[in-house]
């Protein structure tokens, strides 16, 4: 008995030093983006400066609105191509389906500079100057399996006794996509689409493998900043980056235990 009741404690104890672990790196940042003093590593006093001089520069904001733009662009996308691939392999047998199966965890466990040297090698080889349209591709190319793993998480929960009683009263499969599948399927398309946004705007590596000059999206933007120089306005964009980051992935853990 008295192991029972000191197991739950050692392993409370275990998980709260894991967790202080893992996040106390992200709380200093967090913390030091209200400092003072123009030295990271020495607290000065609390201030909001850092957060008003990234609105005078005109690099961070177009780093940003470029980020929204591609990480929009590439999320219909990804949403449209994913929700149809998750349907086929859901829904109908072909030969090859294994294959597509296995095939489709190759992104996710490919590491990103294999990624990116890859693109790089077939926008040169199909002669694509670098730039936007190369990055919204890179990104569907990476974020489309994501997609795809959610959306079919989301079928395989889903009763099929719906789609075909509306088959079987005369609707055909277009309508009964759109006014039986799609209603049931629509929290798993959100929660993979909010993923795959997310995906996108924080990607870096891949990025910087496929973008032009004059396409830097805030990731790169927030890299040069930091080979120039450590100040604290990058730990006040680090920690825009980490709450908007942060929120969306809570959206779409809400949105995917919806039913």
């Amino acid at each position: 008995m008295s192991v029972r009741s000191r197991a739950p404690r050692g392993l409370v104890a275990v998980a709260a030093l894991v967790y202080g672990f893992l996040h106390l790196p992200i709380l200093v940042l967090v913390a030091f983006s209200f400092n003072a003093s123009k030295f990271s590593a020495e607290w000065r006093g609390f201030t909001v400066q850092w957060y008003h001089r990234l609105l005078e520069r005109a690099d961070v904001i177009r780093g940003l609105e470029l980020s929204m733009v591609v990480a929009a662009v590439s999320t219909v996308i990804s949403a449209a191509l994913g929700t149809l691939v998750a349907l086929a392999l859901a829904r109908h047998r072909f030969r090859g389906r294994p294959a597509v199966e296995a095939f489709l965890y190759v992104p996710v466990v490919t590491p990103e500079i294999v990624v990116g040297i890859s693109l790089l090698l077939l926008f040169a080889l199909l002669g694509l100057p670098l730039g936007v349209a190369t990055i919204v591709i890179a990104h569907v190319a990476f974020s489309l399996s994501f997609v795809v793993i959610v959306v079919r998480a989301r079928l395989a929960g889903m009763d099929t006794s719906l789609e075909e009683a509306a088959l079987i009263l005369g609707a055909d499969e277009i309508t009964t996509f759109r006014r039986v599948t799609l209603p049931q399927l629509w929290p798993g398309v959100v929660a993979g689409a909010l993923l795959a946004f997310i995906l996108s705007f924080d990607d870096f590596l891949i990025t910087s493998f496929v973008a032009g000059s004059g396409t830097s999206t805030l990731p790169l933007v927030v890299y040069g900043m930091a080979r120039r120089n450590v100040e604290p306005s990058i730990n006040a964009i680090s920690t825009i980056i980490l709450v908007v980051t942060t929120a969306v992935l809570y959206l779409a853990e809400r949105v995917t235990r919806e039913r």
